[in-house]
C-alpha cells in the first residue's frame, strides 16, 4: 500500500445490480421517462466537464443503502472515518473530462467506485490521474542527465468495473479525457466522494461504557505527545492505527492501516523518526482487563 492511493478489486457484491438499474433507465431513449431529467450537465470551462447526479436519489433506496453502508463500515475499518460525504453518480461520454485539480478540505480520502465495464470499453481515455510523488518533489531528485516522459508524470488508475480506489485529494487528480462515445450506457460510469469525520472505533469488550472511557482519557492524552514528538517539523495528513489489546490490557500489535502524512522530501527521515517514536508511546498503553481482545481503530489528523 502506498500512502497516496490504493485499489480494492471486487468490493461491493451487488455491484451488477446497480448497474443494471442504471442502464435500465437507459434501455428506452425515445421515451421521455421522468427519471432522465435528473442530471447536470456540469461545466466548468477548462476545468470539468462531465454528467452527474446524486447517487443516493438516483438508485433504488435498498440497494443504494447496502452499498452506503459497506462503503461506510469499510472506511471506519479502514481509514478510521467514520461517514462519507453525499456522493455522486457521474457519468463520462464524448469530450468528459476532469484537468488537474486538488480537493481541500472536502475530507482526508477520496474514492472512486466504478460501475464501468472497463473491459467491453469502446471509449478512449477515462483513467483517474494522480500526479507521481516523485513529481511532487521534482527538484529534489531533480537530474540533468534523465529526461521524462507522461508514465513518469502521471499515474493512470483504470476504473475497472467494482472497483474502488482511494487516494490522497492533495495530490493533483483528474479524470483522463473520454473519447469515442456519446452513449451513456457506454461511458465512464462512477459514483464518488470523500471519506470524512475521522474518529476513534472500539470492537470487543473494550467498548462497553468503561472501557470507551479508558480509551477516551489515553487519546486526550495525546495531545501534548504528538506537539513534542513532531517539535518544528512541519507534517500534515492522516495516519490511521489499528491497535490490538490483549486481554491483559497491554498492546499486543499496533499495524498502520493507512497514512497520509507528508513533509518535504529531505525532512522524510524526521517524518520517519517521529512515526517511530509515536508508535512506541502507544505501545505503551494500558488499558483494563478483558476476557477477550479488542482492537481499537485510532486516526491521527494533522495538520498546518
Amino acid at each position: 500500500m502506498t500512502r497516496s492511493f490504493f485499489t480494492v478489486d471486487g468490493f461491493f457484491n451487488d455491484a451488477a445490480a446497480l448497474r443494471s438499474e442504471f442502464d435500465a433507465k437507459f434501455a428506452e431513449p425515445r421515451r421521455a421517462l421522468a427519471n432522465r431529467f435528473v442530471w447536470d450537465y456540469w461545466n466548468v470551462p477548462g476545468q470539468y466537464t462531465a454528467l452527474r447526479t446524486p447517487a443516493w436519489t438516483y438508485f433504488s433506496a435498498a440497494l443504494y443503502k447496502q452499498w452506503h453502508t459497506h462503503v461506510v463500515a469499510w472506511g471506519r475499518r479502514v481509514l478510521g472515518c467514520h461517514d462519507i460525504s453525499p456522493p455522486w453518480l457521474s457519468n463520462y461520454v464524448e469530450g468528459c473530462k476532469q484537468e488537474l485539480h486538488g480537493d481541500l478540505p472536502h475530507g482526508p480520502w477520496a474514492f472512486v467506485f466504478s460501475l464501468t465495464p472497463w473491459q467491453a470499453r469502446v471509449f478512449t481515455g477515462g483513467e483517474t490521474m494522480l500526479v507521481r510523488d516523485e513529481v511532487l518533489d521534482f527538484w529534489e531528485q531533480f537530474t540533468s542527465v534523465r529526461s521524462i516522459e507522461q508514465g513518469e508524470i502521471l499515474r493512470l488508475i483504470e476504473p475497472k468495473f467494482n472497483r474502488l480506489t482511494v487516494f490522497d485529494p492533495r495530490i493533483p487528480h483528474g479524470v483522463r479525457e473520454v473519447r469515442g462515445t456519446t452513449e451513456p450506457r457506454a461511458g465512464r460510469l462512477v459514483m464518488h466522494g470523500w471519506f470524512v469525520s475521522p474518529r476513534p472505533f472500539i470492537e470487543g469488550p473494550l467498548s462497553n461504557a468503561s472501557g470507551s472511557r479508558a480509551v477516551a482519557a489515553l487519546i486526550d492524552d495525546l495531545s501534548p505527545v504528538v506537539a513534542a514528538t513532531l517539535g518544528s517539523l512541519p507534517l500534515a495528513g492522516l495516519v490511521s492505527y489499528q491497535i490490538v489489546v490483549a486481554p491483559s490490557g497491554e498492546v499486543s500489535r499496533i499495524t498502520v492501516l493507512s497514512d497520509t502524512t507528508r513533509t518535504v522530501l529531505a525532512l522524510e527521515p524526521e517524518r520517519q523518526r517521529a512515526a517511530r517514536a509515536l508508535r512506541k508511546h502507544l505501545h505503551g498503553w494500558q488499558l483494563p482487563k478483558r476476557n477477550k481482545p479488542s482492537t481499537i481503530v485510532l486516526p491521527l489528523l494533522l495538520e498546518r
